[in-house]
């Protein structure tokens, strides 16, 4: 079973709006385990858990994995923007830069200097390790506690603890975060939210978009294991807010989060 836990958590956070109605219809879940072929078909393991936010319904691929905690590797650029503008750390996501270090890097994207806006869309990890490194263990400490941001655990180091630390979350608390971004409801600066969901990538596929953030762990050490993507996909005024994670067990699976995720949530009618 989806842990239910997570499930009244999610949910109650998104039938609050309703409150005032005198009665609310109880949160649905539904496992699709012809999603998972999709993983399959592509020669590896993985899952995809769908979030359609005017059902008040959740669709899982895997009951087992959509619990299954991993590093949020580069999803955690999410909320590492997020505290960043609400710090101070970053004031303009547009005109703050940070310097080039002048270390060359096998990705060439990172070799250059960067604004939040253009270190999110290339995934600069050395832009993000600095901008931990400023923002500090005690501030990181509060502001993911209050988030509720997967363990909250930042043992590993103040640059290191999403990507090779001790911090884990699962596709169900990604769907829980991301899906508070998306309304709004987090309990920091409306000012930060909103920055943070105009700087997300974006993917236009006909008349639907996807505002969603990569991840991928292993990826410093040149051998990746797993790739995440979360966000959510908008379509006719409709949002389905997702969580995707597989196993990268050859180079092509990281180039397929993209596609896989459009295969599911095609399949569920999100896109």
């Amino acid at each position: 079973m989806l842990n239910r836990r997570h499930l009244l958590g999610l949910f109650a956070a998104a039938v609050a709006p309703l409150s005032a109605r005198a009665e609310v219809a109880p949160p649905r879940s539904e496992i699709r385990p012809d999603l998972a072929k999709h993983f399959t078909d592509a020669g590896t393991a993985g899952t995809f858990v769908g979030y359609k936010t005017k059902d008040y319904l959740i669709i899982a691929s895997d009951p087992d994995r959509s619990g299954q905690a991993f590093r949020p590797a580069s999803t955690f650029k999410i909320a590492n923007s997020l505290i960043a503008l609400e710090t101070g750390v970053v004031a303009d996501p547009d005109k703050d830069v940070f310097k080039w270090d002048g270390v060359t890097r096998d990705i060439e994207a990172w070799n250059h200097d960067h604004t939040l806006r253009s270190a999110i869309a290339a995934s600069v990890v050395p832009v993000y390790q600095e901008i931990a490194r400023r923002i500090g263990s005690e501030r990181m400490q509060k502001y993911l506690d209050l988030v509720d941001y997967g363990n909250h655990n930042t043992g590993g180091g103040i640059d290191q603890f999403w990507l090779t630390g001790d911090l884990r979350i699962d596709p169900i608390q990604q769907i829980d975060f991301v899906d508070r971004l998306r309304r709004g409801a987090l309990p920091i600066s409306a000012r930060s939210q909103e920055l943070v969901r105009d700087i997300l990538p974006v993917t236009k596929i006909g008349d639907a978009v996807i505002r969603a953030k990569t991840g991928l762990l292993g990826a410093e050490t040149g051998k990746p294991t797993l790739g995440w993507l979360v966000g959510w996909a908008e379509k006719e005024g409709a949002q389905t807010v997702f969580a995707l994670n597989l196993d990268i067990r050859e180079p092509r699976h990281a180039a397929q989060r993209m596609a896989l995720a459009q295969q599911c949530l095609g399949d569920i009618g999100a896109i």
